[in-house]
């Protein structure tokens, strides 16, 4: 219990640090690290907790958003891809950082899964049931007594998504855009000139 305890204090501290540095660090690039940093440190809390799915939907869902955020806040910001390369160098010691604490936390965590007790001793918020997966267990527990709490969750991903497309979609001065109605709403003499065009000679 004591490697199970130091583990859980580690993988929180670091959660808690690397959700600071999310919004504290200047650099987009070092935001996204940061970010994969806590949502690793949530997978292995999870872990600890006996929450295998949600562990890794954890790491392959959100850890996998990110990479598509990070192509998001390079196209909004308009990120020279060039300057971005040659700074590889320059954000390597920090990553090379966050890998070796995720190596290191990686570690820690397959350890007290090797020396874990068994599952009846884990406290958890629901009892056990016999016969009933892990992922089973979630989703009636999600949908039935967490079920507005779930959708309330699913409305503030939709108002965060509404609010990406008009952050992206704002007027830029020299940027052509494609209006549908002016298009339909035309009429054949605004968008159709016949010319009389005399033998010999050009338009």
């Amino acid at each position: 219990m004591i490697v199970q305890t130091l583990t859980f204090c580690l993988l929180a501290a670091v959660t808690l640090a690397s959700g600071v540095m999310v919004i504290s660090a200047r650099n987009p690039v070092h935001s996204v690290l940061f970010l994969i940093l806590a949502f690793f440190n949530s997978a292995g809390l999870f872990v600890l907790m006996g929450a295998e799915f949600l562990a890794m939907i954890m790491v392959i869902v959100y850890v996998g958003a990110v990479a598509v955020l990070f192509l998001f806040v390079v196209m909004m910001l308009d990120i020279n891809f060039v300057e971005l390369r040659q700074g590889f160098l320059q954000y390597l010691p920090i990553g090379g950082l966050v890998g070796l604490i995720m190596l290191v936390e990686l570690l820690l965590v397959l350890g007290g899964w090797a020396i874990r007790p068994p599952a009846g001793v884990v406290a958890a918020a629901e009892p056990a049931v016999a016969g009933v997966s892990n992922t089973e267990a979630l989703g009636s527990l999600l949908y039935t007594r967490y079920v507005y709490l779930f959708q309330a969750a699913g409305m503030v991903l939709l108002v965060a998504m509404i609010g990406a497309i008009v952050l992206t979609l704002r007027t830029r001065a020299g940027v052509r855009k494609q209006s549908i109605s002016r298009q339909v709403s035309r009429r054949r003499d605004e968008a159709v000139e016949v010319k009389e065009v005399a033998p010999g000679s050009g338009i």
